[in-house]
Parts: structure tokens; C-alpha cells; sequence
């Protein structure tokens, strides 16, 4: 029965991983490419686990055996098999490539079934891709997008064949008012898609791929330490645009765009509300940096936006405190921000001329 080796190749191929380890297992850390149908679910792994310390393998293994059998194991390689055959180039894996992936492959040969195990399982590719991380972000011929909120940065990082979108990454716009329907990715899950998305831009040889400038927190994703450093310490291409077209990107950003999402996830009737109600939480959340009475402002403009684009449609209201929370609130921090940046300005422009710098830039 096959063992996989090549880890390289199934993160660059996006190879379809079946995970059969435990639900909390997975939940705590996974890949992009895989799925998880468990060999055993929570209560069983916790009744083995304390079988094992009080009895010993073998007992934990009898009562394993006796745990997934009958119409349990049936359902269980039906699951197994169904997605097998959608996905007839999967490979399976386990936490350690033992005992749990070794049955699974096992039992699917026995019914007439191929896959191929990895070697070292779900350890040895998470152990690879933070090794292939760290090299990655010491080696990549990174460049920096600045600008101050609602500049387009991510518009520009979309718009690239050479970039790294870290903010998709982490599923959140990157800021207070950056949270998006859904939730995010679990902190292993986010380090182990950067490294993937890492590995996939250094294979062209690309001379720049290009990173949104970002603090060290995207949400509640921390970027690792040593791409906080890149990121400070590297080259630059800075944004400028003008109050106006910032508060209307932001608009887009962060009222309109959102809004499409919340439809698709709670459905048109309360998508609206339910955005309103992360809008002023979010507001609420920076209340005491803020200040009581800057608060107290831009909520009420707040408030009255939704019920303007409740009543009518229209939310043009939304620009009445978008722009003062620009010049006022974010300006001043990311003119800080800036000062802690020591890397050099390759270019200093408009989004459009930025982009346009960045397409025609040298390929290596």
C-alpha cells in the first residue's frame, strides 16, 4: 500500500487530502486542500484516549475495534468511498501517519480500494510547511503596498498575478471594521495557507510579489513574526489618493461589498440589519479611542446611514461619518505607522499608476 513522501507536490498541486482524524482535531488546524470525515469522532477518541492511559494500546485498540464496527464502520467507508470517488487523485492522512490512517487505507484495500497514505502524516506536513514558511519569507523578493485606509491597497494586491492577498488569507478586510460573515480561519489553518500561497509564488521567479502593508494582527490572525519584519523593514509602493476617493472606496469596502456577502450568508431579508448591527459594534469597539463625544458623533451619523439605506435604499449617508473617521481616527494612526517603515519607496503614486508601475515592472 502507497506512502506519500513528496510533500512539495501536494500542497503545490492542491492534491485532495482526506483527514480522518478526530473533528476537534481538525478544527484545531488542517490544510486548504482537505477534508475531514474522522475514523473516530470526539466521544470516541476521548473514551480510547482514557482507555489507553488506564489499560494500555491494546485495550485502547479492542475497544477502537469494538467502537467502529457494524453499521458504523459502514457508514464510515461509505463516506470514505463516496469521497474517494470524487476525488480519485486524494491521498489520506492521520495525525502522526499511524495507526488511524494505516486502518483506514487497510480497510478501503480490503473493499477493493486504493489511496495513499503520508508518511509522517498531518505532523510532518505541518512541520514542512512552517520550515518552507520561514525560508520563504527570508527569501521572497517581497514589495510592500502602502497607503493610508481606503487607498485600494487590496484592490491593487487583487489585480496582481504576483501577489500574496493576506487579508483573503485570514478572511477579515483588516481592520476594526474588517470582520466578514463566516469567521476565520483557525491561526494554524491561516500560517499553513500563507505557506502554501508562499510555495505557489516562487515557482514563476517572479522579481517582486507584492504584500498589502499590514500591523501584526489581521483580525485575530497573527502574521509570523519574521514577515512583521519583511513587512516593516521592506521596499515600498506608496498609494495616494484624495479624502473623496478614499471615503468612497471605503464605502464600497466596507458597506457595500460586505452587504453582498451578508446576503448570500444570512439571506436578503436581515442581511441588512445584521451588518448595521456589526457596523456599530465595530464603532463601539474603538469608542474609548475614539473619545466620548467623537463616539456619540459618528454613531448617530451611523445610525442614521442605516435607516437611510433601510428606508430608501440610499447609502450615500454612510459617507457623513466614513469621512470624518477617515481624516480624523485612522489618518493619524497609519501617519505613525508610517514613521516605524524603513524601507525604501521603489514608487510613490495613484492606485491606477501603482498598478500599472507594478505590471510593467521587470520580470525576473
Amino acid at each position: 500500500m502507497q506512502r506519500i513522501t513528496d510533500l512539495p507536490q501536494l500542497f503545490l498541486n492542491d492534491i485532495p487530502l482526506l483527514d480522518v482524524r478526530a473533528p476537534v482535531e481538525f478544527s484545531g488546524g488542517a490544510f486548504p486542500a482537505s477534508s475531514n470525515i474522522p475514523l473516530l469522532d470526539d466521544d470516541e477518541r476521548h473514551q480510547i484516549g482514557i482507555c489507553y492511559k488506564q489499560h494500555g494500546q491494546q485495550a485502547a485498540i479492542a475497544l477502537g475495534q469494538q467502537l467502529v464496527s457494524g453499521a458504523v464502520r459502514d457508514a464510515r467507508m461509505a463516506a470514505w468511498s463516496r469521497w474517494i470517488t470524487d476525488h480519485p487523485d486524494g491521498v489520506l492522512y492521520c495525525f502522526r501517519g499511524g495507526l488511524r490512517s494505516q486502518t483506514v487505507q487497510q480497510w478501503l484495500n480490503e473493499a477493493g480500494i486504493d489511496i495513499p497514505l503520508v508518511s509522517g502524516g498531518y505532523k510532518a506536513m505541518r512541520r514542512f510547511l512552517l520550515e518552507e514558511s520561514e525560508r520563504l519569507i527570508r527569501d521572497l523578493p517581497l514589495v510592500i503596498i502602502c497607503g493610508r485606509t481606503g487607498t485600494g491597497k487590496t484592490r491593487v494586491i487583487e489585480a496582481l498575478p504576483n501577489s500574496i492577498d493576506l487579508e483573503g488569507l485570514a478572511h477579515h478586510r483588516g481592520s476594526t471594521f474588517g470582520r466578514r460573515p463566516g469567521g476565520q480561519p483557525s491561526q494554524i489553518d491561516f500560517e499553513n495557507r500563507l505557506a502554501v500561497a508562499m510555495m505557489k509564488r516562487s515557482l514563476p521567479g517572479y522579481a517582486q510579489i507584492a504584500l498589502e502593508d499590514e500591523s501584526r494582527l489581521i483580525g485575530r490572525c497573527h502574521l509570523p513574526l519574521s514577515l512583521q519584519e519583511r513587512i516593516k523593514d521592506g521596499a515600498r509602493i506608496l498609494i495616494d489618493e484624495t479624502l473623496d476617493s478614499r471615503v468612497s472606496v471605503t464605502l464600497e469596502d466596507y458597506v457595500l461589498a460586505p452587504l453582498a456577502e451578508y446576503r448570500q450568508h444570512f439571506g436578503e431579508e436581515s442581511a441588512l440589519s445584521q451588518l448595521g448591527e456589526e457596523l456599530l459594534a465595530a464603532l463601539d469597539r474603538i469608542q474609548r479611542r475614539l473619545g466620548g463625544t467623537r463616539h456619540r458623533e459618528l454613531r448617530q451619523l451611523l445610525v442614521q446611514a442605516l435607516q437611510q439605506q433601510t428606508d430608501h435604499g440610499d447609502s450615500e449617508g454612510h459617507r457623513r461619518w466614513i469621512e470624518p473617521l477617515l481624516r480624523d481616527y485612522y489618518d493619524p494612526m497609519y501617519d505613525y505607522m508610517l514613521q516605524q517603515r524603513h524601507g525604501p519607496i521603489l514608487f510613490q503614486g495613484s492606485r491606477r499608476d501603482a498598478e500599472i508601475w507594478l505590471k510593467h515592472s521587470q520580470q525576473a
